[in-house]
């Protein structure tokens, strides 16, 4: 489970993409999408990694 965190950005910015696209915006308008999708991303591994380390 743990070797299959890095698609949850990968699909999610996939998704922004594709949303992006569909109603027209540029990739530049949405930056701030995709630093959201990263944070969000990072705070999800970084609390299973603790919550890994914490159990064994």
């Amino acid at each position: 489970m743990i070797r299959f965190l890095f698609l949850i950005p990968l699909v999610l910015c996939i998704l922004w993409t594709i949303y992006l696209q569909a109603n027209g915006y540029r990739i530049r308008d949405g930056k701030q999408g995709y630093l959201y999708i990263i944070i969000i991303s990072t705070v999800i591994a970084a609390f299973y990694t603790l919550m890994l380390w914490l159990t064994n």
